[in-house]
């Protein structure tokens, strides 16, 4: 792992994030990939590589909760992540972890509606809501006393927000034998888990512009995802070139997070539960 000095990664993410071009030609080149799968349809290939690649991914992700364990702020890891403190549980503390836990599960956004119109009639949807629930936390949980432990053992700062997995994971792959590949592979399954969730964010949209009007397939992918594709530019800008530019005292990026996370997805969650409680669409079969 020579090739990646560990105290310059930090710096090194930073220089990247305040480039406005390459972030919008990174930006543009995701959302590219996004549409050419939507307006092609998605095929099976695609829920193949998620069911090998996933697990995967999981894999390296336990790998690195072994290397964590053998560092002396793993202890701290554990205290930062599972100390309760009542003082810090208010009304935005709740509505954070309300809208988190709706964005882990992709609830309230049609992205289940989408996984879920492709399983078979025989599945046990509650079986699976419990299987999906019990394995996005553990998931969470093990990626948290990684980056944690990563992140105390080199003085960074736990607020850091979503960057903090740019920042600390490549420390830890800097320090291990074959770093560089290991790295190169775990970030790139990141980028794959990425682009499936896009995928599969568009496809709801998609679909019901194809069903309900004369839209052809790549016509109505182009509709949905430019306006994500406007929005997003303005997300890379607020980084670097717009970082002035804030809405009720946030960036565009921030402003955009909280509104769709702490407000928008439990709410559609809540709607369409009483949508389909009021139509009788619930299904309970555990």
């Amino acid at each position: 792992g020579g090739l990646l000095n560990q105290q310059d990664i930090p710096g090194q993410f930073g220089a990247f994030v305040s480039d406005p071009l390459k972030n919008i030609l990174w930006h543009s080149a995701f959302m590219a990939l996004v549409v050419f799968v939507v307006a092609r349809g998605i095929h099976k290939g695609l829920e193949a590589a998620v069911r090998f690649l996933m697990p995967v991914l999981f894999v390296m992700l336990v790998g690195l909760l072994i290397y964590a364990m053998t560092l002396d702020a793993f202890g701290d890891a554990l205290h930062f992540m599972f100390k309760f403190d009542p003082g810090k549980l208010t009304a935005d503390a709740v509505l954070s972890a309300l809208g988190h836990s709706f964005f882990t599960l992709s609830l309230g956004m049609g992205a289940i509606m989408a996984y879920g119109a492709y399983m078979n009639r025989g599945d046990s949807l509650g079986s699976s809501v419990v299987t999906i629930g019990i394995l996005d936390t553990m998931v969470a949980i093990v990626a948290g006393l990684v980056i944690f432990t990563i992140v105390f053992s080199n003085g960074l700062d736990p607020a850091a927000g979503p960057s903090l997995m740019f920042q600390t994971l490549p420390v830890a792959f800097s320090q291990m034998p074959g770093g560089i590949v290991l790295g190169g592979i775990f970030f790139t399954l990141i980028v794959f888990a990425a682009w499936s969730s896009a995928i599969s964010l568009a496809e709801p949209a998609v679909a019901w512009a194809v069903e309900s009007t004369n839209l052809n397939r790549v016509v109505a992918t182009l509709l949905v995802c430019l306006p994500t594709w406007v929005l997003g530019i303005g997300c890379a800008l607020s980084l670097n070139a717009w970082s002035d530019f804030t809405i009720l005292g946030s960036n565009i990026l921030d402003f955009l997070d909280k509104l769709t996370t702490n407000i928008m997805l439990p709410l559609g969650g809540l709607l369409i539960a009483a949508y389909c409680c009021a139509n009788r669409y619930c299904y309970c079969d555990v």
